[in-house]
Protein backbone atom coordinates (compact mmCIF):
# COMPACT_ATOMS: atom_id res chain seq x y z
CA UNK A 1 0.00 0.00 0.00
CA UNK A 2 1.10 3.34 -1.25
CA UNK A 3 1.64 6.08 1.33
CA UNK A 4 -0.29 9.10 1.42
CA UNK A 5 1.73 12.16 1.25
CA UNK A 6 0.93 14.54 4.10
CA UNK A 7 0.16 18.02 3.04
CA UNK A 8 1.58 20.63 5.10
CA UNK A 9 4.46 21.64 7.39
CA UNK A 10 6.63 18.80 9.27
CA UNK A 11 6.72 19.35 13.64
CA UNK A 12 9.91 20.71 13.47
CA UNK A 13 8.98 23.13 10.27
CA UNK A 14 5.94 24.19 12.66
CA UNK A 15 8.21 25.12 15.57
CA UNK A 16 10.17 27.40 13.25
CA UNK A 17 6.67 28.97 12.08
CA UNK A 18 5.53 29.73 15.21
CA UNK A 19 8.53 31.18 16.15
CA UNK A 20 8.23 33.59 13.41
CA UNK A 21 4.40 33.96 13.92
CA UNK A 22 4.98 34.78 17.64
CA UNK A 23 8.06 37.49 16.88
CA UNK A 24 7.47 38.50 13.43
CA UNK A 25 10.22 38.50 10.68
CA UNK A 26 14.11 37.62 11.34
CA UNK A 27 16.88 35.93 10.43
CA UNK A 28 17.66 32.14 11.09
CA UNK A 29 20.14 33.02 14.26
CA UNK A 30 17.19 34.81 15.86
CA UNK A 31 15.06 31.65 14.65
CA UNK A 32 17.55 29.23 15.74
CA UNK A 33 18.48 30.78 19.14
CA UNK A 34 14.17 31.19 19.93
CA UNK A 35 13.62 27.24 19.14
CA UNK A 36 16.79 26.36 21.64
CA UNK A 37 15.19 28.80 23.78
CA UNK A 38 11.58 27.82 23.55
CA UNK A 39 11.29 24.63 22.46
CA UNK A 40 14.14 22.36 22.28
CA UNK A 41 15.69 23.10 25.68
CA UNK A 42 17.09 20.10 26.56
CA UNK A 43 18.52 18.69 22.52
CA UNK A 44 19.32 21.97 20.95
CA UNK A 45 19.01 22.33 17.09
CA UNK A 46 22.60 23.24 15.32
CA UNK A 47 22.22 26.73 13.19
CA UNK A 48 22.76 24.73 9.96
CA UNK A 49 20.00 22.39 10.81
CA UNK A 50 18.04 25.55 11.28
CA UNK A 51 19.33 27.16 7.86
CA UNK A 52 18.88 24.02 5.90
CA UNK A 53 15.16 23.55 7.14
CA UNK A 54 14.06 27.66 6.45
CA UNK A 55 15.81 26.97 2.95
CA UNK A 56 14.02 23.69 2.56
CA UNK A 57 10.84 25.92 4.02
CA UNK A 58 11.32 28.90 0.87
CA UNK A 59 11.27 25.70 -1.65
CA UNK A 60 8.22 24.54 -0.36
CA UNK A 61 6.74 28.22 -0.13
CA UNK A 62 5.90 28.01 4.21
CA UNK A 63 8.97 30.79 4.19
CA UNK A 64 9.51 33.94 1.73
CA UNK A 65 13.05 35.16 2.19
CA UNK A 66 13.86 39.00 1.83
CA UNK A 67 17.76 39.17 0.86
CA UNK A 68 17.57 43.36 -0.24
CA UNK A 69 19.64 43.80 2.79
CA UNK A 70 22.67 41.85 4.50
CA UNK A 71 20.80 39.64 6.58
CA UNK A 72 18.15 37.51 4.70
CA UNK A 73 15.09 37.93 6.24
CA UNK A 74 12.68 35.33 6.51
CA UNK A 75 8.90 35.52 7.28
CA UNK A 76 5.71 33.09 7.15
CA UNK A 77 4.30 32.87 3.63
CA UNK A 78 0.81 32.34 5.27
CA UNK A 79 -1.01 33.22 8.32
CA UNK A 80 -0.95 30.81 10.93
CA UNK A 81 -4.82 30.40 10.53
CA UNK A 82 -4.46 29.32 7.14
CA UNK A 83 -1.99 26.89 8.14
CA UNK A 84 -4.06 25.26 11.11
CA UNK A 85 -7.23 25.37 8.30
CA UNK A 86 -4.70 23.11 5.97
CA UNK A 87 -3.44 20.92 8.92
CA UNK A 88 -7.36 20.14 10.43
CA UNK A 89 -8.47 19.77 7.10
CA UNK A 90 -5.79 16.91 6.16
CA UNK A 91 -6.53 15.08 9.85
CA UNK A 92 -10.09 15.43 9.29
CA UNK A 93 -9.75 13.41 6.20
CA UNK A 94 -6.91 11.10 7.02
CA UNK A 95 -8.18 10.23 10.66
CA UNK A 96 -11.63 11.08 10.72
CA UNK A 97 -13.22 9.98 7.34
CA UNK A 98 -14.14 13.73 6.53
CA UNK A 99 -16.44 14.01 9.56
CA UNK A 100 -16.19 17.08 11.50
CA UNK A 101 -18.46 15.59 14.32
CA UNK A 102 -15.69 12.52 15.29
CA UNK A 103 -12.90 15.13 15.49
CA UNK A 104 -14.84 17.97 17.25
CA UNK A 105 -15.78 14.37 19.67
CA UNK A 106 -12.31 13.11 19.73
CA UNK A 107 -11.01 16.41 20.20
CA UNK A 108 -13.01 17.28 23.29
CA UNK A 109 -12.47 13.81 24.95
CA UNK A 110 -8.74 13.83 24.78
CA UNK A 111 -8.21 16.28 27.22
CA UNK A 112 -9.79 17.80 30.04
CA UNK A 113 -11.18 21.60 28.87
CA UNK A 114 -12.16 24.16 31.35
CA UNK A 115 -15.39 25.34 31.86
CA UNK A 116 -14.60 28.74 30.71
CA UNK A 117 -13.27 27.16 27.20
CA UNK A 118 -16.28 24.62 26.65
CA UNK A 119 -18.47 28.43 27.10
CA UNK A 120 -16.56 30.09 24.19
CA UNK A 121 -16.72 26.63 22.06
CA UNK A 122 -20.20 27.15 22.61
CA UNK A 123 -20.57 30.10 21.76
CA UNK A 124 -18.65 29.56 18.49
CA UNK A 125 -20.68 26.55 17.94
CA UNK A 126 -23.87 28.83 18.35
CA UNK A 127 -22.32 31.60 15.52
CA UNK A 128 -21.55 29.22 13.62
CA UNK A 129 -25.28 27.60 13.44
CA UNK A 130 -27.01 30.79 13.16
CA UNK A 131 -24.86 31.48 10.17
CA UNK A 132 -25.20 28.76 8.39
CA UNK A 133 -29.20 28.81 8.99
CA UNK A 134 -28.95 32.95 7.61
CA UNK A 135 -27.32 31.37 4.59
CA UNK A 136 -30.06 28.49 4.20
CA UNK A 137 -32.28 31.13 4.25
CA UNK A 138 -31.21 33.22 1.88
CA UNK A 139 -31.03 30.25 -0.80
CA UNK A 140 -35.08 29.83 -0.60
Amino acid sequence: MARQKITGPTDKELEILNVLWKNGPATVRQVNRQVNEEINKIQKTGYTTTLKLMQIMTDKGLLVRDDSGFQHIYKPASSEENIQKQLVGSLLERAFSGSAEKLVMRALSAKKISVEELARIKNILEKFKNSHEDTKTQRK
